[in-house]
């Protein structure tokens, strides 16, 4: 495992303990999420047309400042590296940070219906997560929140660093690793509150990637397509040999061409196997 830490591109190693004293241990004076979330326990957002409204225009002026600052980061940089398809700004407005933004309230609503705690200071891990899609985000949304952003790939992750230090971010760790050595790893094994991956993997192959990370009574979000029914039908036992549940689905609203995404809500109710998650490279071979 190597953590990568901000302010510097380079990648080195770091223990738990480094890793840990470099999260706030709180945020009093720091706002939760700025948005108005509509009462709903499946379906957020109308989906009919245009969006009615954007989750962008409800932050704050400077979290609006920090999302500008990370998209111009990412068209930046990826026009030297594999980062994106898509490449004008407002085409990642609508169809990354307005999509990562959506999934906000499902996490809310979902998490403070069932685990028992308060959804305002709470761990999350982004697995997979690439150019920071969705916790770079959520990490901006979400001050009170600790985020880590999982990713194994080096380039991507001297990016992440580079895109914690433009936004100025203080609650946000990167980690170069893959989720099946995490999975295995003490430190990091059932620690965190939620899981989430965006775009990485089929709901079989993400389940054993997530839900080894997450504590008993904890979340996996796997924000998915328009239509993923069958693919999660395909996963429900994978998901309760990995001891959770799928608590529901929930449709968000999107700029996709089909209006809308889901979120599939899974339910940690018991601790995972200790042979899961299996050795690199296994579960996207051969999914449970």
């Amino acid at each position: 495992m190597l953590l990568c830490r901000t302010k510097t591109s380079t990648v080195s190693p770091l223990s738990l303990g480094n890793f840990i004293k470099h999260f706030p241990r709180s945020h009093p004076n720091l706002p939760i999420c700025k948005f108005n979330p509509k009462k709903s326990t499946q379906t957020f957002g109308t989906t009919t047309g245009a969006l009615r409204a954007s989750h962008y225009e409800t932050l704050s002026d400077n979290q609006q400042r920090q999302v500008q600052l990370y998209v111009d980061s990412l068209l930046q940089w990826n026009q030297k590296m594999n980062l994106t398809a898509v490449k004008e700004k407002s085409e990642v407005m609508e169809r990354h940070v307005e999509d990562s933004l959506a999934i906000i309230e499902p996490i809310r609503s979902s998490y403070s219906s069932h685990c028992g705690a308060s959804w305002e200071n709470i761990n999350l891990v982004d697995v997979g997560s690439g150019a920071g899609l969705p916790g770079l985000i959520l990490a901006i949304a979400c001050p009170g929140w600790r985020v880590t952003l999982l990713e194994s790939m080096k380039k991507r992750c001297v990016f992440l660093e580079h895109a914690v230090d433009a936004t100025g971010l203080s609650n946000v760790q990167v980690i170069r690793d893959r989720a099946e050595n995490l999975g295995q790893n003490p430190g990091f094994r059932e620690v965190f509150d939620i899981a989430v991956a965006r775009a990485v993997a089929e709901m079989r192959i993400l389940a054993e990637l997530c839900l080894p990370l997450v504590r008993v009574g904890g979340l996996f979000i796997a924000a998915k397509g328009h239509n993923p029914h069958e693919e999660v039908k395909n996963a429900e036992r994978t998901v309760q040999l990995l001891g959770a549940s799928i608590l529901q689905t929930c449709t968000v609203e999107s700029h996709s061409k089909y209006g809308q995404r889901t979120a599939i809500v899974c339910l940690k109710d018991g601790m995972t196997p200790r042979k899961y998650p299996r050795d690199p490279g296994i579960p996207a071979k051969l999914p449970l």
